[in-house]
């Protein structure tokens, strides 16, 4: 259709201003270079990336493809949102009780026991609101305290890195990924598996995603579990919640539709003629609530309030985001789902009104 074929080459025109190998131009890949010294380095891998793709799918069904879209690569901080549902399925096998649960109480001895800590629920973590204090695989929280990320609407109020007074757990918003690390460590306790192959297990292989995937730590992530009943104990590799400091997931743009369907038919999907659940209904209902404190989050998800951020979305429409220009869009009132990689973000909100006149065509 001409609409999509107008907004595909829009998306081809403003690409992101990355280079495709980082090994050959390391200093314009990623956002690890903000980072005050000496934390504005890389402790795990990155990889070359492709140029700019996307599809569209409405009802259901791919209306729009262009570039690869079958090609995995790091998606940075779409991976947060993959973090938010390993927790509604967790919840969902008993293993963690409830998301406003201390994890103190139940996880102890792996940096949540000191009195700022001990407060912090698991949804505190999932909004962005932890207050998390302390050095997670040698990256203390308060690298990214004052951080300011392109989605978030708040002035910026202090120098990245440099230090505040923490607030109470639940009573500030602050974008943070040592704190999200921290959220990934203790899903890696409470899970006692690699959390990618429970990504894998739980929902890619359900949905029937065949692309490749990988979701990666970084060198000095290498923790030891222990089973509480064998004793035994075996080494894994705790996971990012993206790909500041390298690392993280590399996945498909056609895969990460196929979550976004799922998050789309409310945690369902069609397994050979059958209706299957595979996230909870009200979980999902609540990954787009928005945070009391800031109404622009969800749960490790971006919202559309006064449909101002993303101006061709609607009201209820939520994403997953990524540095590099990663977004995948859902849209109830659309009924459609849309990933779009490696665009340039300072064009993407004209992009999306460029994708509603279109679906509105069809």
């Amino acid at each position: 259709m001409q609409a999509f074929d107008s907004a595909n080459q829009f998306a081809l025109d403003n690409e992101v201003n990355w280079t495709r190998d980082p090994e050959l131009d390391p200093s314009k890949y990623g956002v690890h270079h903000n980072d005050p010294q000496p934390w504005n380095t890389l402790l795990g891998p990155v990889y070359s990336r492709g140029g700019v793709c996307g599809v569209v799918y409405v009802g259901g069904k791919l209306v729009s493809s262009f570039g690869d879209t079958h090609r995995a690569d790091q998606t940075f901080s779409v991976a947060k949102s993959y973090l938010t549902l390993l927790v509604g399925k967790a919840l969902e096998l008993g293993l963690i009780k409830s998301i406003d649960d201390t994890l103190s109480s139940a996880l102890p001895g792996i940096g949540f026991d000191n009195p700022q800590n001990t407060q912090i629920t698991w949804r505190h973590l999932l909004s962005q609101t932890s207050e998390w204090e302390g050095t997670c695989f040698g990256i203390p929280d308060q690298v990214e305290r004052f951080r300011h990320v392109v989605l978030d609407p708040k002035p910026i109020s202090g120098e990245k890195g440099q230090a505040r007074e923490l607030k109470k757990p639940g009573s500030y918003w602050e974008y943070n990924d040592v704190r999200i690390n921290q959220l990934s460590l203790a899903l890696l306790h409470v899970y006692r598996t690699n959390l990618g192959e429970a990504f894998k297990h739980y929902f890619l292989q359900p949905l029937g995603c065949t692309d490749p995937f990988t979701w990666e730590g970084y060198d000095n992530s290498w923790v030891l579990i222990t089973d509480p009943q064998s004793g035994e104990a075996q080494r894994l590799q705790s996971v990012p919640g993206g790909t500041h400091w390298g690392g993280g997931v590399r996945i498909s743009a056609n895969d990460q539709a196929m979550i976004g369907n799922l998050l789309l038919n409310k945690g369902q999907v069609l397994i050979n003629g059958v209706r299957k659940e595979l996230i909870n209904r009200s979980f999902v209902d609540s990954i787009q609530t928005p945070c009391p404190i800031a109404p622009f989050y969800g749960l490790l998800t971006w919202l559309n309030p006064g449909r101002k951020t993303f101006p061709g979305a609607s009201l209820s429409a939520y994403f997953m985001f990524g540095a590099g220009g990663n977004y995948v869009w859902i849209d109830p009132e659309l009924d459609a789902v849309i990933v779009t990689r490696w665009i340039d973000s300072a064009h993407y909100p004209t992009y999306t009104t460029m994708i509603e006149k279109a679906i509105k065509a069809i």
